[in-house]
């Protein structure tokens, strides 16, 4: 049946599971610091109201302080990309006592990540099979989107045939639909609320802006 938040339990999952490589430093990603709090805590502090269960993804080898979530590791050894870590959560969710219908999920590196993903995507989940996704001023933003569960199997086989891991290749295989997204006003700017940090700059941009408005 279509999404219904009303109706259904709805799982989340933050993806944490990058390698953070251009960041330089060592920090995983989810533990980096802005804004005198961690990418991870504002991440949590966004999503966690939207879902009934929410957990992250962190790869092998990586821990974060217990801020009370389920931590899902990635099941390849190896770093396998980030569908890997949506693979991972689908499974979990699959398990849950109360199974949901739907995965939401968003990356750890979205320092301006909107409130109520839930309700929009819900607005234009008429097909059931249907992966939604974000789209902002900048492009699709591919990982803050709503996996119906239904998807798992077909996930699986993609990642184990081993010649593709790219998100966009995927996605090229499913019906899919975007949901629109206005820029967040911050500081005076309009700035693409899928904002994602990658590097050191795209770290200071972010406490700039917050340091001249509040997100």
């Amino acid at each position: 049946m279509p999404f219904n938040r009303r109706m259904t339990k709805l799982a989340g999952l933050i993806l944490a599971g990058g390698r953070s490589s251009r960041m330089g430093g060592g920090v995983p990603k989810a533990l980096i610091e802005l804004a005198g709090t961690t990418l991870l805590a504002r991440t949590i502090a966004v999503l966690a109201p939207e879902v009934d269960d929410l957990a992250v993804n962190l790869p092998p080898g990586v821990d974060v302080p217990d801020l009370g979530l389920p931590v899902v590791r990635d099941e390849a050894p190896t770093f396998e990309g980030p569908l890997a870590g949506v693979l991972a959560g689908l499974v979990r969710a699959s398990a849950l006592p109360v199974r949901p219908t739907h995965l939401l999920t968003a990356p750890v590196d979205l320092p301006f990540l909107p409130a109520g993903l839930a309700e929009r995507f819900a607005t234009a989940a008429g097909d059931p099979d249907a992966i939604i996704l974000a789209e902002g001023p900048s492009g699709r933003a591919p990982l803050s989107a709503l996996w119906p569960l239904s998807v798992a199997p077909r996930l699986s086989a993609f990642l184990s045939d081993g010649t593709e891991r790219r998100v966009g290749a995927f996605l090229s295989r499913e019906r899919t639909v975007s949901v629109a997204f206005a820029p967040a006003i911050i500081g005076g700017r309009a700035v693409d609320p899928f904002f994602n940090i990658n590097t050191p700059d795209d770290l200071a941009e972010a406490a700039e802006l917050i340091a001249q408005g509040d997100p």
